[in-house]
Formats: structure tokens, sequence, C-alpha cells
């Protein structure tokens, strides 16, 4: 067992809430321009540009999604919200391969409260660093936001992974600045109910399984416009249970604990 402060490394210093500004006589400011090195401004007339030079990307590992996402990929430091009906919907399958580039640095890689227990065989096989992932399972609500917070702003950690149900946009919001401290990236799994609420996560994604792969939908994406649905084909029969799959019901990932697992596989690090 693992205690949490091991996670922990020491804070940067804490920025400025980011601001939308439009003004075109920004740029020749200079009380604006430690704003604008660091990425906390957007200028709306030259997004694309200013996105892909203040922040690290890192792509998602999908050609057509990184099309749609400034700078072609992930930006670190950023929150992205998954919304879908049930478990099973493509969200991990979505995630594995930048899951797979951040297992390669020298810093963990959190999961607060997830559903099932991750099956380590099938993480390894998709490229996953199964030594970098460390379990929390918290006793309450409140714990877990307080888990994802200090873990996202600790500097140890490259992301956080939590699943999370009814919470305030507050609680969203400090999330998305404890990531922005740090330059993690933060991942959030929630109920498709909630894509109407108010979210300050840069990157909102609906998923839809279908027969053929996941219909995404960017609902929000930093720096850029809401985009049409999308149809990725994620390769998820690799990660299926042995049953096969019927059109009108889709088995459980392999990435849940399977049911009689061997003990030659290996193990994630459950924290306490």
């Amino acid at each position: 067992m693992q205690p949490l402060s091991s996670i922990t490394a020491p804070p940067k210093n804490n920025d400025q809430p980011q601001q939308q500004v439009t003004s075109p006589c920004v740029d020749k400011d200079p009380r604006l321009q430690p704003l604008l090195q660091q990425g906390r401004i957007w200028q709306a007339g030259d997004h694309q540009q200013h996105s892909a030079s203040s922040a690290e990307t890192l792509s998602s590992g999908y050609p057509l999604l990184d099309q749609q996402l400034i700078g072609d990929g992930w930006q670190t430091g950023n929150l992205v919200e998954l919304l879908y009906d049930r478990n099973g919907s493509g969200e991990l399958r979505l995630l594995l391969p930048t899951l797979a580039k951040l297992s390669q640095q020298p810093r963990w890689i959190l999961w607060v409260n997830p559903p099932h227990i991750p099956y380590a065989p099938a993480l390894q096989a998709a490229g996953v660093d199964t030594s970098k992932i460390l379990m929390v399972h918290s006793q309450s609500h409140q714990d877990q936001l307080w888990t994802l917070e200090q873990a996202l702003k600790s500097g140890g950690c490259s992301a956080v992974l939590g699943w999370l149900g009814e919470v305030q946009d507050k609680s969203i919001r400090r999330l998305q600045v404890a990531a922005s401290d740090s330059g993690a990236l933060g991942f959030v799994f929630r109920p498709q109910q909630y894509r109407q609420n108010s979210s300050s996560a840069p990157y909102r994604i609906c998923l839809h399984p279908t027969n053929k792969g996941v219909d995404i939908t960017l609902i929000k994406r930093k720096n850029g416009w809401a985009m049409p649905t999308l149809q990725l084909a994620l390769g998820e029969d690799q990660l299926l249970h042995r049953q096969p799959k019927t059109d009108s019901q889709f088995q459980a990932s392999n990435l849940a604990k399977p049911q009689q697992p061997d003990s030659q596989s290996p193990h994630l690090r459950l924290v306490r």
C-alpha cells in the first residue's frame, strides 16, 4: 500500500484564472504578456496559433478526433469531461492511446473510484505501463473531490481519472484550476443526463456506442466551437469478453476485472 502523500510534488506558482479577451490590442499591452505566454488569454482572432504554442499538446491517438481538437490533440493542463449512458460505451478505449503515452512519463496515472477494477493485462496489451497506475477508493463524495483536486495539483500525476455523478460546477472549476496549475490532464466520467448542466471543463464529449464503434460529439472544446458527431472505430473488440456482441446488447469491456483472475497477471496498486 502506498500513502496518497507519496504522489505529491513541490507545488507550482498559482496562475490567474483563464480570461477571454478579444481586443485586437491585447498583444500590445505589456501587462498582459505573462498571461499570453502562460496560455491564460484566448485571442479569438488567432486562437489556433496561440493554442499550439502556449501548451503541450498530446495526440488522442485517433486522427479524426485530433482534427477536431485545436492543436491536433488534448492540451495538457485541462479537464476532459466524458458523458455516456452506461459503462462500457467506449469511454476507456477512447483514452487508451493517451494513457499509454502518459504512462511513459515518470509520473503517476491515478484512478479515483472506478466502477470496476481495471484489468491490468488488457491495459498492458494497449501499451499502458501498469506500474504507473494507482487506484483510490474514497469513502464519500467529498473525499472523492478532495482526492481528485489534490492529485491534479500535486505535480506527481500526468493524468487523473475520476468517476462522478451529480456535482456542482464550482467543484468542476476547482478541478480545472488544479489541472491548469500542474499541467496534468484530468478525465471526468459522468452520466449523459448531466449533458445540459453547465461545466467549466474545457472539453466535453458525449459518447454513444454503435455496431461500428462509437459516435462522439464534442459539445465543448477548448478555444473552439462545438463540433458535429463523428464515428470512431476504437478497436474495442480487442477488449471485450469472449461472449459475442449482438445488435441489442454490448458486452462489458475486459478492462473490468475477469471473474477468475490469473495469479500470474500484473496487478494494480491500491492507495489507502
